[in-house]
């Protein structure tokens, strides 16, 4: 199956070849700074591959210093963008930088021990269709 993505500017498009085996909305401390928000939604995969289509050169990794956190972005618009991880063995994708539907749900939740504070009962809240006002 192939997935396509690119960032917000859409100066990094790119194409992800395979399956993903896994699906997780991770509340750890990096991945809510990293995304500014409640969780990460991250896809995983140990047989895909990644081809950038264009705009490789403004890809920049991060990886947060005695740790396995690593973030990639668009050095242009700052979105998050697929990296590898452990050695090149596993393709992280987040979600949310597909332009495809995403193929699999969520398996779960993890690192609630560092869940937000303000990240309960959200399905409880008011839903509007575009900025209420």
């Amino acid at each position: 199956m192939t997935h396509k993505g690119s960032c917000l500017c859409g100066e990094v498009v790119f194409e992800v070849n395979g399956d993903f085996e896994d699906f997780f909305l991770c509340h750890c401390k990096w991945c809510r700074k990293d995304t500014g928000s409640a969780h990460a939604a991250n896809l995983f995969s140990s047989t895909a591959s990644i081809k950038w289509i264009s705009g490789e050169d403004s890809v920049k990794s991060f990886q947060y210093k005695s740790t396995q956190h690593v973030k990639a972005f668009c050095t242009n618009c700052g979105s998050a963008l697929p990296n590898t991880q452990m050695d090149g063995a596993l393709l992280v994708v987040p979600a949310g930088s597909l332009n495809t539907d995403v193929p699999i749900q969520p398996k779960g939740h993890i690192f609630l021990a560092y869940k937000a504070n303000w990240d309960n009962n959200l399905g409880e809240i008011p839903q509007f269709e575009k900025l209420p006002g």
